[in-house]
């Protein structure tokens, strides 16, 4: 059907954006499900944590450069693993064992040096332990990685508040240029290779480093300039009772933090440990709030936290909660020992409960798929 000229020069309506959810939610997704993995060392269960976080990243990562990060934190996680077993290899562990896996020349040390030995007898006892804490440390390093690939880094930096802004935008910077930096590296490499000269060495890295270097700095400059121009940085006149009542707040909600969360980790500090660890967070939220009226700044279009936001940081929360509840109840499920050797087993309830931290992949929205801007032409 031919269209008239009024319809030909009617725009097309947008389709309205799909709602996206609040960054701060999946940070504390994500940090809940890294808080599950530090109750428990049993490889089946951190292997499921793994897991549901993947399955939730794959499912919910948007297509954007940054999101591409998870990569990187999964390699990450495999050479932390790597390390320590090399460690338990070649330095040993005082887990005692009787299965012999091999035996390595041991290299006499001083007296100084009691305690640490190089080389020896490696037992399976050892590497199982080794491989079990390293699994916890990897577990979480991927929950984080798995923050970072679904959370959008400036819409979690307009989320901050005042007081930890400046900070925000700093870190914010940093994240952005550092992919151009790769991005130099890799096309002034390429062109001294057309060029027939060597991109590898010292003398490569000396010729390709000096115009990485400039670039950056004339970067930095120029968007110096910008926010500088844009008003970055102006701070509002408090009193100066209010700024000695914040800093005071604040540190000592910070050490109050320290404190109660010392007193959570050892026996002798548990009465104490949670009034601590609430009257330290209570003082910091009130510095914090105190500390963002020195920062004259406006949000555009603020991000909502909304139920959504709410089911996805209880799906976290409900994980970790039941995991330590679990840690309490049966500890030997979820600490399984190598001492005797024995294979793990897979507690049922704590495995339903990891399940829970897929309720975001079916919950939220799925990202927005790459669409081809080109208009096709009418008749």
């Amino acid at each position: 059907m031919r269209r008239t000229p009024a319809e030909q020069l009617t725009p097309a309506q947008p389709r309205p954006p799909r709602a996206q959810l609040h960054p701060g939610a999946w940070w504390l997704w994500a940090l809940a499900l890294g808080t599950a993995a530090t109750r428990t060392t049993n490889p089946l269960l951190l292997t499921l944590l793994i897991v549901t976080s993947a399955y939730v990243v794959a499912t919910r990562r948007p297509h954007t450069p940054w999101s591409r990060s998870y990569s990187a934190f999964l390699k990450l996680a495999a050479l932390v693993i790597v390390i320590r077993l090399v460690f338990a290899v070649v330095l040993g562990s005082p887990i005692p064992g009787s299965h012999t896996v091999l035996s390595l020349p041991e290299v006499p040390l001083p007296d100084w040096a009691q305690g640490i030995r190089l080389g020896g007898r490696v037992t399976a006892e050892a590497l199982t332990f080794a491989l079990y804490d390293a699994l916890r440390l990897a577990t979480l390093l991927i929950c984080v990685g798995a923050a970072n690939a679904l959370a959008n880094p400036s819409r979690l930096l307009k989320s901050l508040p005042g007081a930890l802004y400046e900070m925000g935008v700093a870190v914010v910077v940093a994240l952005t240029f550092a992919p151009n930096l790769i991005a130099d590296v890799q096309r002034l490499r390429a062109a001294r290779r057309l060029r027939g000269r060597p991109d590898k060495g010292v003398r490569g890295l000396l010729h390709v480093g000096l115009p990485v270097l400039e670039g950056a700095l004339e970067r930095s400059v120029a968007l110096a300039a910008a926010m500088d121009a844009r008003g970055y940085g102006r701070t509002a006149d408090v009193p100066p009772a209010v700024r000695r009542t914040t800093s005071a707040l604040t540190l000592g909600g910070l050490l109050g933090i320290c404190a109660g969360t010392y007193g959570l980790l050892t026996a002798e500090g548990g009465t104490y440990g949670v009034p601590v660890l609430l009257a330290g967070l209570a003082a910091a939220l009130v510095g914090l709030w105190l500390g963002g009226r020195r920062t004259l700044r406006t949000r555009y279009r603020p991000d909502a936290w909304d139920t959504r936001a709410w089911l996805v940081t209880a799906s976290g929360v409900a994980v970790a909660a039941l995991l330590t509840l679990a840690a309490s109840r049966d500890p030997a499920a979820l600490n399984p020992g190598v001492v005797p050797l024995v294979a793990p087993t897979l507690p049922l309830w704590p495995a339903a409960a990891v399940l829970l931290g897929l309720l975001p992949a079916f919950i939220t929205p799925a990202p927005e798929a790459a669409t081809d801007t080109r208009k096709e032409p009418t008749t």
